[in-house]
């Protein structure tokens, strides 16, 4: 009962700064202030508003608002999102485009389950639908959770990934982004040896922990210090009675969050600084670079305890992904079995959470696969949010991803059909990293090198066939060379 009063605790001080927000805001802004025109009123109303809405983030799902993509034929299409498999801890949602020819390309996103909901990836996902069909792991929050569900750990996380590989079919490109990619990596290792006709036809991993001891950070020597017990004891506590999942144990976002925070605390608090004054002022709108951002950051889930501590210890402490001794239900994992998936590496130079050398330390995991299907791209300035939105993400990383992609799924389409024209989408602004108020989600990597990913050709192909007939006819004319 002690976890559990910890937890309604940490929620009782939020809903009484969010409420002390609205208070003030509505206290500062009765019209009788006016006979006396002092501009504490105003700095006062603003300090609400900017709090009420802060603290009121911190438990409210982001939607996606990806609504509509500009198709080549220069139309406006509906987007819909759809739960093509439900689980109890993470669905598998699909941003189908109904009214246009299926797209040659079909991504399966991996995103992060660490604090942040897998709405972070909103731009990821924004830039790749006009080109692409485009699926992404979405992650539920554990305090949402019944206990009667059971429990939730990596080698889960890692199953999910494997059956969700399964369900979309072998003509499928994979990305991770961050926390999720030495799982991913070790899905893929999974299909390999299982089902091997199951494997995607790439995998692009996005800045994630592989080996964390290739370049230590503050992440990884924050893990080196703390004993588990010292974990299990100061971060672990019970859902309380408020919600669904009361008496799960979880590493809730809330103490997440003031992690993150802490990183950067003067930064952040120069932020919220300048929003109010600009509040103050009139300057400001609901939309705003401010709003935007942290309407996403603030927006935290709580992660189930035998996740986040099996993360700290089997990824971080025994690295057993980047020693190769990595075990789904009694299962050793080797990743040397990869032998016909073309993998590629991206990282950013000025990424603080997975330094550069992290991610890149799977390349030399993989002995088995030929170097042909290996790259690795370094930008140059990228932080760890820019390797997956914002500018460099873009204009420089996307298209070298779906180059890699066209070039190693070419055997899937005819020589004679052109690739279609790229086309842009419409959808709203997600959040948006600048220089006062960069903010960064779970541990994950990155390392230096670049190596030219070559462009390839073709794309549109079998798009106007129906989904079960193109991916038949995409598994019969993969030809791999499979043990």
């Amino acid at each position: 009962m002690n976890q559990m009063a910890t937890y309604d605790l940490m929620e009782t001080m939020r809903n009484t700064n969010e409420w002390l927000g609205a208070s003030a805001r509505a206290m500062a802004s009765y019209p009788i202030w006016g006979m006396a025109p002092h501009p504490m009123f105003k700095v006062m109303s603003a300090w609400g508003r900017v709090t009420e809405r802060s603290f009121a983030r911190m438990v409210i799902k982001p939607a996606w608002g990806i609504k509509t993509v500009v198709g080549s034929d220069g139309r406006d299409h509906l987007v819909e999102t759809k739960v093509e498999i439900a689980r109890p801890f993470g669905d598998l949602l699909r941003f189908d485009v109904p009214s246009r020819a299926e797209k040659p390309r079909r991504i399966l996103l991996c995103a992060p389950m660490s604090g942040h909901y897998s709405t972070l990836l909103r731009t990821t996902v924004a830039s790749l639908l006009p080109d692409a069909e485009v699926w992404i792991t979405d992650w539920h929050n554990a305090r949402d959770i019944p206990v009667s569900e059971g429990k939730f750990d990596i080698e889960d996380y890692t199953q999910y990934v494997v059956d969700f590989m399964k369900h979309l079919g072998p003509d499928t490109h994979v990305i991770a982004v961050c926390q999720p990619v030495p799982l991913a990596l070790a899905a893929t290792a999974m299909l390999a040896e299982q089902e091997p006709e199951a494997q995607p036809l790439s995998l692009t991993l996005i800045g994630g922990p592989v080996d964390p001891d290739a370049a230590p950070t503050e992440v990884t020597d924050f893990g080196r210090r703390v004993t588990m017990g010292q974990l299990e004891h100061l971060a672990i506590q019970r859902v309380g009675m408020k919600y669904a999942g009361v008496g799960r144990q979880v590493y809730p976002g809330l103490l997440q969050l003031a992690g993150f925070l802490s990183m950067n605390l003067e930064r952040h608090s120069e932020a919220f600084s300048s929003k109010i004054a600009a509040a103050a002022r009139g300057e400001d709108s609901e939309r705003d670079q401010h709003n935007r951002f942290y309407d996403e950051y603030l927006a935290v889930m709580d992660m189930t305890a035998e996740f986040y501590l099996s993360t700290v210890e089997r990824i971080f402490k025994d690295r057993e992904i980047a020693r190769n001794d990595f075990s789904v239900n009694g299962h050793k994992i080797d990743v040397a079995a990869i032998t016909d998936v073309a993998v590629m590496i991206v990282e950013g130079s000025k990424d603080d959470i997975s330094a550069p050398g992290q991610c890149l330390a799977a390349l030399d995991l993989l002995t088995g696969l030929d170097d042909a299907m290996k790259a690795q791209h370094l930008e140059e300035g990228a932080g760890h949010y820019g390797i997956f939105a914002g500018s460099s993400w873009r204009n420089n990383i996307r298209p070298l991803v779906f180059d890699f992609m066209d070039k190693h799924a070419s055997h899937l389409m005819p020589a004679e059909v052109e690739a279609e024209p790229e086309v842009q989408v419409a959808a709203p602004v997600a959040p948006k990293v600048d220089a006062k108020a960069e903010a960064k989600p779970a541990p994950q990597a990155a390392k230096p090198a670049a190596k030219s990913v070559a462009a390839a050709a073709s794309t549109a192909t079998t798009a106007s066939k129906p989904a079960a007939q193109r991916k038949a006819t995409n598994t019969t004319r993969r030809t791999p060379k499979r043990k």
